[in-house]
């Protein structure tokens, strides 16, 4: 079954988020320091990540400049937002709390990544699941903690990862191996850790990045690698 992975990851989060919600009250100061610190385990986890592909920097660094200038255009984030708050609305008869602001940082966490794009391209070419099922245990036990200071909305985002994924695999599933390139997906995983450094930023409150506009760097990366030898070679015949 290639989607086998991405149920158990979708599951990992939303046991995670009740495990969280059911931890007795933590302390203002205290959740002001666990949330921080996890912020900068997501910086490290975004810094290794980006710098994991020194060679294709410039491309990154054109991707993420057209990626802003779509994003902006299209207005990713307040799509998300707007989307967010009417589900915060919803709940709010029975969830007194913040739910947009963990829906949209715990969405963007689980769904940017090497491990959520490599784990359902293999989740859906070879049915192998071994990438997704390690991805679904630090899912998981980051959902405890987001969950534990930032509510129920983490939960919600297994929502979003398991279309992302799935959609994923099931394209990967009809396309065979023509998605498992490991040179885009360094690429694409420097590009997304980029975004990842960003969300750590603004859950620490260090900085607001509007990491949604960002999004569209991410398809635009490999896309700008794979076009490259075909502009030089256009380039070389001039």
């Amino acid at each position: 079954m290639f989607l086998l992975g991405t149920i158990v990851d979708a599951l990992a989060i939303v046991l995670g988020t009740v495990i969280g919600l059911l931890l007795p009250t933590i302390p203002d100061r205290m959740k002001d320091t666990v949330t921080k610190g996890l912020a900068l385990c997501v910086i490290i986890i975004g810094l290794s990540m980006a710098l994991a592909d020194t060679a294709d920097i410039l491309t990154v660094i054109v991707a993420i400049v057209l990626g802003a200038v779509i994003g902006e255009l299209l207005n990713i984030d307040g799509a998300l937002s707007k989307f967010a708050h009417v589900v915060e609305r919803k709940f709010s008869r029975v969830y007194e709390g913040p739910i947009a602001e963990g829906f949209i940082s715990a969405t963007l966490l689980f769904c940017i990544g090497s491990m959520a794009i490599v784990g359902a391209i293999q989740d859906g070419i070879e049915d192998q699941h071994k990438t997704l099922l390690a991805k679904s245990i630090l899912d998981g036990f980051s959902a405890i903690v987001f969950s534990s200071t930032l509510g129920i909305g983490v939960g919600l985002s297994a929502i979003p990862v398991f279309l992302y994924q799935g959609l994923i695999a099931f394209i990967s599933h009809l396309a065979g191996n023509v998605l498992d390139a490991p040179s885009l997906i360094d690429i694409l995983t420097a590009t997304g850790g980029i975004l990842i450094v960003a969300i750590g930023l603004n859950v620490a409150n260090i900085s607001k990045i509007v990491a949604p506009n960002l999004l569209p760097a991410i398809p635009l990366a490999p896309a700008l690698k794979a076009l490259l030898p075909h502009l030089q070679s256009l380039f070389h015949m001039h």
